[in-house]
C-alpha cells in the first residue's frame, strides 16, 4: 500500500526493527496491512505501542493505515505524537518531518527541521531526504544548503545533481544551475527530466543547443515512459527557439501523446465535479461576516497554471508589506483535515459530499495556523496555488478577509503554454487539445459564477495589461489588497527571493510582451483547440 507515500519511504522500523519482544506483533502488523486488514493492523500497532518498543516507526505506520481508512485527523494525531517521542536519529527525523508536510502539518514539520541533530549529523543522505521537505516546504535556501552540506560529505550521481541543479535555479544561480544540469546529463544515458530543464534555463541559439545530444538520447530511453516524453518535450522547446516550428510541433505532439496514454482523462467527471461546486455554493451558501483577526493576511493568488501567476507573485513580493510564499498547498490539506477526508487530488466528489457540513471558522483558523509563519513579520503573505481557482467559495466563507486575486489570460496563449508544458501527472488534461478546451469552458463557467455570488471578492488581474503598462495594473491590484503603491513593485530583476515554478528563469528578466500570442506561430495545428474552447 502507497496511499500516500508513508508506508513506502517513511514508516520503516529503525535499523534494527522493534525489540525482541515485539517483532512478532510488528510481523503480524505488516502481513495485516499487506491484506488490507486495517483493523487487525491496528490492534497489533496498539499493542506494540503498550510494549513499549521505540514509538517513532509504529506511529509512522499507523499514520499510514489512518490515511488508508481516510482518517487524515488520526493520521495527524499519531505523527504529531511520533514528533514529540524524537531522539537523535536523523533517519526518524526526516521520515516524521516529510510525514507530518505531506498531511499539511506545516508547522510541526518546520519545527522537526530545528531539531539539533540535523546541524551535528555527517549522514549525507538523511541530510538530502531533509533538504526535500525543506523543498515541500518552499524553504529553498536551506534546501539548497543541506544538498551542498551532503555534496561535501560525498553524496553524488545524477539523480543528486539533478535536485542539486534545481536548487540553485530556484535559488537564482542560474549559470551554476545550468553547469550542473550538463554534469547531470554527462553521467547517464537518459535523464529527460534534466534535459527539459535545461532548454528552459535559456533561449537556445543556432550557435548553442542540445538538439543533437537530445536526439541521441530519445534512440536509446524508454519508448512510452515520462523521460521519453521529457526528451521530446526539451526538443520542442530547443527547436522553437531555433525557429524550427514543424519539427518542434512534431516533437511536443509525440511527448503529449506519451503522457496522455499514460494518464488519460475523464472529462465526464470533471464536469461533475465543476457540476457540484457551482450548485453546492450560491449566493447564501458562501455569505460570510467579513472579520479581520489579528495578524498577517493571506493574499490568494489563482487561475489557470501558465496564466502569469509567477510574475503577479513578484511584483506583489517586492511590496514592503508582503512576503511571497510559493505555492502553497495548505488550504486544500486543512481541507482534508476539517473533512477528515484522505484524497490526493484537490478536490474530488468525495470530498464535495464531505463537506455538507463543514466548519469553516475551524477552517480557517486551522489555515492560518499552518501558514502565518510564512509572513515573516509583515502584514500580507501570498498564497501562489493556481487550482485554488476551484475552491473560491471555501476560501471565501473560511477566510472572508483574505484577499483573491485571479490571473486572467487570453484563453488560446495559455491553453498553448499549458500544452507545451510538462506538468507529470499533475493537470492530466493538459495532454490533448481538446480536454484543454473542456477544462478552460469549466474553469471559465466556475470563475463567472464566484463573480455572480461572490461580487466584488476577487479581482481579475489581465495578463495582457500586466505586461503592457505594469504600472497601472500594479497600482488597481495594491489598492484592492489594501497595499500603498510602491515603485519597486516593478522591478523583477531585483527580486532575489527563490523561485520554484517552471517559470523561475524567466521571471528573473525585466518584465517583458515576448509571451503575448505565442499560439500564433502555430495558429494551424492549433486549430482543434480553437474550435473546443468554442
Amino acid at each position: 500500500m502507497t496511499q500516500n507515500g508513508l508506508l513506502s519511504r517513511q514508516a520503516r522500523p529503525a535499523a534494527a526493527g522493534p525489540a525482541p519482544t515485539g517483532q512478532r506483533l510488528w510481523a503480524q502488523a505488516r502481513a495485516h496491512i499487506a491484506q488490507r486488514r486495517w483493523d487487525e493492523a491496528t490492534h497489533a500497532l496498539d499493542a506494540l505501542l503498550r510494549s513499549q518498543v521505540e514509538a517513532v516507526p509504529v506511529l509512522l505506520l499507523l499514520a499510514s493505515v489512518s490515511l488508508a481508512t481516510g482518517s487524515v485527523r488520526d493520521a495527524v494525531a499519531h505523527l504529531q505524537q511520533a514528533a514529540a517521542s524524537l531522539a537523535d536519529d536523523i533517519d526518524a527525523i526526516g521520515r516524521v518531518a516529510q510525514a507530518l508536510s505531506r498531511v499539511g502539518e506545516t508547522r510541526a514539520a518546520h519545527a522537526c527541521l530545528l531539531h539539533p541533530e540535523i546541524a551535528r549529523t555527517a549522514n549525507a543522505r538523511a541530510l538530502l531526504m531533509l533538504a526535500h521537505v525543506f523543498q515541500g516546504l518552499g524553504q529553498h535556501a536551506e534546501a539548497l544548503a543541506l544538498m551542498e552540506r551532503a555534496r561535501g560529505l560525498g553524496l553524488d550521481g545524477a539523480d543528486f545533481r539533478y535536485f542539486h541543479a534545481l536548487q540553485l535555479q530556484f535559488n537564482g544561480r542560474i549559470a551554476e544551475a545550468e553547469a550542473e544540469m550538463e554534469s547531470c546529463l554527462a553521467m547517464g544515458p537518459t535523464f529527460g527530466r534534466a534535459s527539459l530543464t535545461l532548454a528552459r534555463v535559456r533561449r537556445q541559439t543556432v550557435a548553442s543547443n542540445h538538439v543533437r545530444f537530445i536526439r541521441s538520447r530519445l534512440a536509446a530511453v524508454e519508448q512510452g515512459s515520462e523521460d521519453h516524453a521529457a526528451f521530446e518535450f526539451a526538443l520542442h522547446k530547443e527547436l522553437d527557439d531555433l525557429g524550427r516550428y514543424e519539427e518542434a510541433w512534431s516533437a511536443l505532439q509525440r511527448g503529449n501523446e506519451v503522457m496522455r496514454s499514460r494518464l488519460g482523462h475523464d472529462p465526464s467527471t470533471e464536469r461533475a465535479i465543476f457540476d457540484a461546486l457551482v450548485t453546492g455554493f450560491d449566493a447564501e451558501s458562501v455569505a460570510a461576516e467579513e472579520a479581520t483577526p489579528a495578524g498577517p493576511v493571506p493574499i490568494f493568488i489563482v487561475g489557470m497554471p501558465r496564466s502569469g501567476t509567477t510574475l503577479l507573485e513578484r511584483i506583489l513580493g517586492n511590496h514592503s508589506m508582503v512576503a511571497p510564499a510559493g505555492e502553497l498547498a495548505d488550504f486544500p490539506r486543512q481541507l482534508r483535515w476539517a473533512a477528515n477526508l484522505h484524497g490526493h487530488a484537490l478536490v474530488d466528489l468525495p470530498l464535495l459530499g464531505a463537506c455538507a457540513h463543514l466548519d469553516f471558522p475551524l477552517l480557517g483558523r486551522r489555515y492560518l495556523e499552518q501558514t502565518r509563519w510564512r509572513a515573516q513579520g509583515r502584514r500580507f503573505y501570498v498564497d501562489k496555488l493556481p487550482p485554488n481557482f476551484m475552491l473560491i467559495g471555501f476560501i471565501r466563507r473560511a477566510l472572508p478577509h483574505a484577499r483573491i486575486l485571479h490571473m486572467v489570460r487570453d484563453p488560446m496563449d495559455v491553453c498553448f503554454s499549458n500544452y507545451r508544458a510538462l506538468f507529470g501527472d499533475a493537470y492530466a488534461y493538459s495532454y490533448d487539445l481538446e480536454s484543454l478546451g473542456h477544462h478552460h469552458r469549466q474553469y471559465q463557467r466556475l470563475m463567472q459564477h464566484w463573480h455572480r455570488t461572490l461580487p466584488g471578492a476577487v479581482l481579475d488581474v489581465d495578463y495582457d495589461e500586466l505586461v503592457r503598462d505594469t504600472e497601472s495594473a500594479a497600482r488597481k491590484l495594491l489598492g484592492f489588497c489594501g497595499l500603498a503603491y510602491e515603485p519597486a513593485c516593478l522591478d523583477t530583476t531585483g527580486n532575489e527571493s527563490p523561485v520554484a515554478t517552471l517559470s523561475s528563469a524567466q521571471v528573473r528578466m525585466p518584465i517583458h510582451q515576448r509571451s503575448l500570442g505565442e499560439w500564433c506561430r502555430y495558429e494551424r495545428q492549433l486549430q482543434p483547440l480553437r474550435h473546443a474552447l468554442a
